[in-house]
């Protein structure tokens, strides 16, 4: 099985032995980071740093100017941690060690759009704004996003792109210092906790025979029992349809479900519109279309039309592979499997896990996270690869 390691630039740069310990992986391919989110990541055998902090989301190459003039939402680049074409400069280095490099660009998930630009952002059945998940109902973000994953996507010598957090983003959010495990939401309070309120998606449920304010009040009473602990909010849409009601639950759905779709479909054209043939388009996925987050929830028929594959989160246990393979008809299917073992990942069983994921449909493999790993990670990866040649 192919298998791609994902990398920052901060990874490779200033470290001239880092593409040679990638590709003595048995990786053939990064995944390397041109559009990222905020994070603090480690750095464990950089010589010059042992702790990259990346104080916002930012495109990690020089943004071209001609294509965001006189646009109010326009991607931020990045500070000291990825300076210049931090992209180019580590993308040139992991090709000369031979290996193939794809883009990684996070889209629908950037703290400081929303910051600077709060009607961006989600906003819930209570008026909270979600400064890091942008509204994929609003047009003007919509443009952004789309034109962002035409740029970031297709930077020279890539061979194709993974587009994460192309969906709605919504309360389940690793924040900084996140303190919102206090009550057990579940799957079900965690959609009604994600609906959008803006005016955008006001209007877009009055489409769907809804009154955006009868909504919201609805979704705030449903809650109330799960907020006092007095009701479950799991079992998945059918938790949904009894807070909330079928007939309401489901034109929510059918109105978010359309512009991810939508969405998701304006993006994949507006990257092979500027893309070299052959340039493959992954999304990272769920095969649950009301989820959200940076797996973003599809419906797999769908979307293994628009894209030529999809990137599927697999630590822990492979069955979201299954509902994409029995529409895959040709399409790649990658399973994301950790192996930093201090993030839950289990690099020592890295060839059983594949095997199964390969059992279940998968054809390629990928590796979270090359540069976070430890030395020990490393080597079980390295054996793990190997015993699965």
């Amino acid at each position: 099985m192919k298998a791609s390691a994902f990398v920052y630039p901060w990874d490779v740069n200033g470290d001239p032995e880092a593409p040679a310990r990638v590709a003595d992986l048995g990786v053939a391919q990064v995944t390397l980071a041109a559009a990222y989110h905020s994070t603090r990541a480690l750095t464990p055998r950089h010589p010059r740093h042992r702790v990259v902090t990346a104080e916002h989301a930012a495109v990690l190459y020089p943004p071209d100017a001609a294509r965001w003039e006189g646009r109010e939402l326009r991607p931020y680049g990045a500070g000291d941690w990825a300076p210049g074409d931090a992209y180019g400069e580590a993308a040139a280095a992991l090709a000369d060690a031979g290996l193939q490099v794809h883009t990684w660009v996070v889209l629908a998930h950037n703290s400081r759009l929303g910051a600077e630009h709060p009607h961006t952002c989600v906003v819930n059945a209570y008026g909270d704004r979600y400064p890091w998940a942008p509204c994929i109902a609003r047009p003007a973000t919509r443009a952004y996003l789309t034109g962002l994953a035409a740029e970031a996507a297709v930077r020279p010598g890539a061979h194709g792109t993974e587009l994460e957090s192309l969906g709605w983003y919504g309360l389940a959010h690793l924040h900084a210092h996140d303190k919102t495990g206090g009550v057990a939401l579940g799957d079900a309070g965690q959609y009604l906790m994600s609906l959008c309120f803006c005016p955008d998606c006001a209007a877009g449920y009055g489409g769907q025979g809804l009154d955006a304010d009868a909504l919201a009040a609805a979704v705030r009473t449903a809650l109330e029992p799960v907020w006092r602990g007095a009701a479950p909010s799991d079992g998945g849409w059918a938790g949904v349809e009894k807070l909330l009601g079928a007939a309401p639950a489901n034109a929510t759905r059918a109105w978010r479900d359309d512009r991810a779709r939508t969405l998701q479909e304006a993006a994949v054209s507006a990257v092979r519109e500027a893309a070299p043939d052959g340039f493959q388009v992954l999304l990272h996925a769920d095969p649950v279309s009301y989820h959200c987050g940076a797996n973003a929830g599809v419906d797999p028929a769908h979307i293994l039309s628009v894209a030529d594959g999809v990137v599927v989160p697999c630590t822990g246990g492979a069955g979201l592979l299954t509902p994409f393979a029995e529409q895959a008809a040709g399409a790649v299917l990658a399973a994301n499997l950790t192996v930093v073992s201090g993030m839950g990942g289990s690099p020592r069983t890295l060839a059983s896990d594949a095997a199964r994921a390969r059992d279940l449909g998968a054809t390629e493999l990928r590796l979270y996270h090359a540069g976070l790993a430890s030395d020990g990670d490393l080597e079980g990866v390295r054996a793990g690869l190997a015993a699965l040649t």
